[in-house]
This record gives C-alpha cells, structure tokens and sequence, in this order.
C-alpha cells in the first residue's frame, strides 16, 4: 500500500467509496473540488492502482485542525488503512487541538478516534443529512 498526495483525478475513485459508505449523504465532485481548492490537505492510500481509502484535513491555524474525512473501502477495512491515515493527518496537524465531527452512530470509528486520545466535547444535532443524525465532536489536545 502507497500513502499519496490526493489530486484532482482521484475524484473519481473516491466517488463509489463515498457513495457505499455515506449514501445520501455522500460528498460531490464539487465538495471534493473544493476542499482542493481551499488548499486543504488531503491523502489516498491506493494498492495496485486501485484507490483504497482517502482522508483530509483542514488546518486553521497553528492552534487548530478539522479532520474533514476519512473513508476506508469496504473490501479494504480492517487492515490498518484508517490507522494509517489518521496517523499521517496527526502528523500535519502540528501542535495544535485537532477536532472532528462522527456519527453518533459509528461506533468503530469513535473507537478509533478513542485511541488516539480525541474525547467527546460536544453534539451537532442533525448535522448529517439527509438522515438528520447526530454528530459527536471529538477533540485531541497536542
């Protein structure tokens, strides 16, 4: 498995993983694009030419980080992939608090989190739709 920059003709190997993953509330080439554009940084872990999974982060400032995304596909999960792109977003975030927005729902990934020291801080009540679920916001402190 290679780590590599995301670029714009990732877009369209991240789109199905999006789709199997989020459904509905997928994100859009335009979404993509943007976070691009914004100058955000953004990975791909890609096998054999084959995009398996893909994260970003968006650094505010030396004090603060969002983790925007991190999305492992399916036949891909349970192989350290989400590890491994957590750790290098960990690793550009700097000094600084990095937080993160997850699904009251995902379990796994809360745990993941977990055990890099994020703690819960806070609830956005319907944050994700359309299916108007919940997000936990977790916090790490550097």
């Amino acid at each position: 498995m290679e780590i590599e920059p995301f670029r714009w003709w990732h877009i369209a190997d991240v789109l199905p993983i999006e789709e199997d993953l989020f459904g509905a509330e997928k994100w859009s080439s335009a979404m993509f694009w943007n976070e691009l554009a914004q100058r955000h940084f953004y990975v791909v872990a890609r096998e054999d030419d084959a995009v398996l999974g893909y994260a970003g982060l968006a650094v505010v400032d030396e004090q603060e980080s969002w983790v925007q995304n991190i999305a492992v596909r399916r036949t891909a999960q349970k192989r350290g992939i989400g590890r491994r792109l957590l750790e290098i977003l960990l690793e550009r975030a700097g000094p600084g608090k990095v937080l993160l927005e997850v699904a009251v729902d995902n379990r796994p990934a809360q745990q993941l989190y977990a055990s890099y020291d994020f703690e819960p801080v806070g609830i956005r009540r319907g944050y994700y739709q359309p299916s108007n679920t919940d997000a936990l916001v977790m916090m790490r402190d550097a």
